[in-house]
């Protein structure tokens, strides 16, 4: 052992400590165990010792010594089961009992208050209670996820610990002194209504039962006990953060969920994460296939929850051969290239690599596409130029270490609220975080710096900052020689870029430009975080161009607490993208106009693979519009959702020859198709996903799927055989392991493995190895190991506000709500949360219009009107609109405008000229 070790006696033995063990930690290892409550022992929590259930002996003093706090020193002589120690934890126990309600009714008949009231023999109290049912707080049911009821609460603080500083939320305090000491939400108000945000994290750690989650308390009785029948372990199916979770079930359903302690989330969870579960037993479930009645229009005229004005059961023999039969009927009359797909970043690793095998081997090209079209492509195209590698260059939770961090373009705590966590922290520990976005968001408050730029000028205001480290000599010459080619072509670009001159186009003053630059250059160990903020723009790759040109020429990648990181917005996003659900690579992101990747993939499929680069999602549509394309197969996409100018993606779709899709719910896509095939929901079935931080985690089967649905896999499989390709998998370890032959990304990492361990970050060195979390410290993966800064110049939006549309239109994500609202809006306690569609405006915005909050407008642009109700919101800016794009009843999209990036081919989500106006009554109602 090394010097650092301490050596004592514990309860007559001579054992070891390791540095900054405590008492109970080094008792806990040694198989002693002592009582506790106030603590729990799991990342991010410290010590507190206020409960004092935890006391022992210490030799030679005169109190006791709580062992959560106390660490022990070379000699000294402990006694956890002492009489004395026994009596006063015994006598504690005994205290706090008193102020709790009888067992019998306890709120959580298996908190592990009660475990430990047990396990001393203590059942009832001597003590006089500190409130009868008159004065003892009343139950708060005021929030839809959670029940309150302080009658049971100890003061132990691990609520107030777990929102201040694990999630950093800061709405838990304890008020008040003495016997009249209480928590409280906010300033006194009922949970539902303080600024609360759900994560659960209060919930999670109450050893009492003061906190619970409400899916598993009788409302009428307040009781509820968190036992379980079984309990699963796998990873949450929303946002690309990847927690891992466990799935509690009873009677054969999820009653609730917690965390786990994986590598991105040491057990935290967001509101959709912990209370967004029962989606998958919605009574909307697909659970038949399904064959459109003959003669039944196509539209979204389709009540999900009575499909059968428009479709017709069917088994699946009948609806595999119809959809099959239809696609190779396509293919062999109009050649490979009528029929394209869209998968999903929704499903698995191996489901992703198997659709986008069959497109490719069973039609002949790579026409296939997803998602990441529609939230990253763009950063990836700029990041395979500038340093080879689309995936993130160090995982999120590096930021720890970090003296600098920038937020750009990104929400995280509403889209990533997880990974947010890892920020605040950072913060508290002594980190400078710069915050950039046309919006105010709630990271604001923890900014150093918060720079609300004009929309749309990001190239501007990001080169600005370089010509000011560049003419400051901020940059790191070294590490520009040693690692990076293009320098001085960039220098000479961002001589016309003063923060002065760009000041007057991006809105942000040449001193704030120059103090953010000084700040960033002179940082030890910075890390760049960005969204979909800076990537869904006709300029998003020069935006990332940028952002990867300023980390390389601060020296700012390749070391702990430094990196670029573009957030992945879906929970397999990365994976997909990794398993070659992209039309211009193949898996690994091998170009599908380089020869030896061809004949890599092709010799590994037995097939020959066209080496032209395929269509993109928006590319597809248009194709469908102009009849070049008349079938498709689309795999958990929504794309008459998730497309820019919606109503002409949906009028592409209803036109197609042949649509099948494949999903869980009759998505509005669906409803147009011709064969609907039931999949099951992430937690009926196994799989593999890779999140953000490239971590590649295991997905286990939960629960049974309803009625007949089948895993994605399955009908891909069965799909293909019908298609004529000589497919034999039975199971997605199979698939894993052929991913794992071609795609080097996956070395070291089998199916076993991930079994075992649960979590593998690549690249892994070694069989033994966790994974890089830092990667390209001594060369990039290009040809001479070097990257390349790319000057970026940006473009002008592909359409700017005027007379007719004087206002900026912005979309994205809510906390609550995910993607196209699927899933979310099928969950009881997201949809309560947010239940209807709205349209945020600045105050200012609003009073100048004569509307108020909560009035019903008309947001108007060149492609179409919805009409939603008015949200006050001042982290706006006065002429921006910011409206969610979960709501059919609304669909953003419907406004958002479809021209590209050329690089990345990504949709303009992020701006539109547009109008707002007062609805008409009649259109309101």
């Amino acid at each position: 052992m090394s010097g650092d070790t301490v050596r004592f006696t514990l309860d007559g033995r001579e054992v070891e400590a390791r540095p900054g063990e405590t008492i109970w930690q080094v008792a806990a290892r040694e198989g002693t165990t002592i009582p506790h409550l106030c603590w729990r022992p799991a990342p991010g929590y410290r010590a507190d010792g206020n409960c004092r259930a935890c006391m022992v002996e210490v030799e030679g003093e005169r109190v006791l010594a709580a062992s959560c706090l106390r660490q022990p020193a070379d000699g000294m002589v402990v006694k956890t089961q002492s009489d004395r120690a026994v009596k006063a934890r015994a006598m504690v126990m005994e205290l706090l009992v008193a102020d709790q309600p009888p067992q019998e009714v306890a709120h959580d008949t298996e908190a592990s208050f009660w475990r430990w009231a047990d396990a001393q023999g203590i059942a009832t109290s001597r003590f006089p209670r500190a409130w009868d049912e008159e004065s003892a707080p009343a139950p708060d049911t005021s929030h839809p996820a959670m029940a309150v009821n302080l009658d049971a609460c100890i003061q132990c603080n691990l609520c107030v610990r777990a929102c201040r500083e694990v999630q950093v939320n800061d709405v838990i305090g304890m008020a008040y002194r003495g016997p009249d000491a209480l928590i409280v939400f906010d300033f006194g108000d009922p949970m539902g209504q303080s600024t609360c945000v759900a994560c659960g994290e209060c919930v999670a750690v109450c050893p009492t039962g003061a906190l619970m989650p409400a899916s598993i308390v009788d409302m009428a009785t307040q009781t509820g006990g968190r036992v379980a029948d079984a309990e699963v372990a796998s990873v949450c199916p929303y946002c690309g953060v990847g927690c891992q979770i466990s799935y509690k079930l009873r009677d054969g359903k999820i009653a609730w969920v917690e965390g786990r302690d994986g590598p991105a989330n040491e057990n935290r969870l967001c509101v959709k994460g912990r209370f967004g579960f029962d989606y998958v037993s919605s009574p909307e479930r697909l659970s038949v296939p399904l064959i459109r009645k003959e003669g039944a229009p196509r539209g979204l005229n389709v009540d999900p929850a009575n499909p059968w004005t428009h479709f017709r059961p069917a088994s699946w023999e009948e609806a595999l051969d119809a959809a099959a039969d239809g696609l190779a009927a396509l293919r062999d009359a109009h050649g490979g290239r009528a029929v394209a797909g869209f998968g999903s970043a929704k499903c698995s690793n191996e489901e992703a690599y198997l659709f986008q095998k069959l497109i490719r081997t069973g039609f002949g090209h790579n026409n296939v596409d997803h998602c990441t079209r529609l939230c990253h492509a763009s950063s990836v195209a700029a990041l395979m130029e500038g340093i080879g590698s689309g995936a993130v260059t160090a995982t999120f939770n590096e930021c720890l270490k970090s003296d600098v961090i920038v937020v750009i373009g990104a929400n995280p705590t509403e889209n990533h609220p997880v990974a947010a966590t890892y920020f605040k922290q950072s913060v508290k520990n002594g980190a400078k975080l710069i915050v950039m976005d046309p919006r105010g968001m709630g990271l604001k408050r923890f900014a150093t710096h918060m720079l609300q730029f004009r929309p749309g000028t990001d190239v501007a205001m990001l080169n600005a900052i370089m010509h000011a480290i560049v003419e400051e000599g901020l940059y790191d010459t070294q590490y520009l020689q040693a690692h990076t080619d293009g320098f001085e072509a960039l220098k000479a670009h961002l001589a016309d870029y003063a923060p002065e001159k760009m000041a007057e186009v991006c809105g942000i003053d040449a001193a704030t430009l120059r103090e953010v630059a000084r700040l960033y250059g002179t940082a030890e160990r910075a890390m760049i975080f960005w969204g979909m903020g800076v990537s869904q723009h006709t300029h998003g790759t020069d935006n990332a161009r940028c952002l990867i040109s300023l980390a390389l020429m601060c020296g700012q990648s390749g070391r702990p607490g430094t990196g670029l990181h573009p957030l992945r917005g879906q929970n397999n996003v990365q994976g997909a993208s990794d398993a070659g659900l992209i039309p211009m690579v193949l898996p690994d992101y091998a170009k599908v106009s380089l020869a030896e990747a061809r004949e890599k993939f092709g010799a590994l499929w037995g097939a020959e693979i066209d080496p032209q680069p395929g269509l993109t999602v928006v590319e597809i549509i248009d194709a469908i519009a102009r009849g070049d394309i008349r079938g498709m197969y689309v795999m958990g996409e929504n794309p008459a959702m998730s497309d820019p100018d919606a109503a002409h993606a949906r009028e592409a779709l209803a036109g197609l020859t042949h649509l099948v899709v494949q999903d869980i719910f009759l998505t509005e896509t669906a409803m147009m198709a011709d064969v609907v095939l039931p999949a099951t929901a992430w937690p009926e079935k196994d799989g593999t996903v890779t999140n953000t931080n490239r971590q590649v985690q295991m997905g286990r089967k939960a629960v049974a799927a309803p009625g007949g649905a089948k895993p994605d896999w399955w009908i891909t499989v069965e799909i293909a055989r019908r298609l004529g390709l000589d497919w034999d998998y039975t199971h997605p370890r199979e698939v894993f392991a052929e991913m794992a032959r071609g795609m080097a990304s996956l070395d070291n990492i089998t199916w076993e493995r991930l079994e075992r361990d649960g979590a593998v970050t690549y690249p892994s060195l070694s069989p033994e190895d966790p994974g890089q979390a830092v990667v390209f410290s001594d060369r990039f993966p290009t040809v001479d190991g070097r990257a390349r800064l790319v000057p970026a110049t940006g473009v002008s939006p592909a359409e700017s506000p005027d007379a007719e549309y004087p206002m900026v239109l912005t979309t994205g994500r809510q906390l609550e709500h995910w993607h196209t609202g699927a899933m979310t809006r099928r969950a009881g306690v997201l949809d309560a949360l947010e239940p209807a569609p709205t349209a945020s405006l600045h105050p200012f915005a609003l009073r100048r219009m004569g509307i108020a909050a909560g009035d019903m407008v008309r947001v108007t642009t060149r492609r179409g009107a919805i009409t939603l109700q008015a949200r006050a919101d001042e982290a706006l800016q006065h002429d921006m609109v910011f409206i969610p794009f979960a709501y059919v009843e609304a669909a953003a999209n419907i406004l958002t405008n479809p021209q590209l990036d050329p690089d990345g081919k990504i949709p303009e989500f992020k701006y539109a000229a547009a109008r707002v106006e007062k609805a008409e009554a009649e259109a309101a109602e």
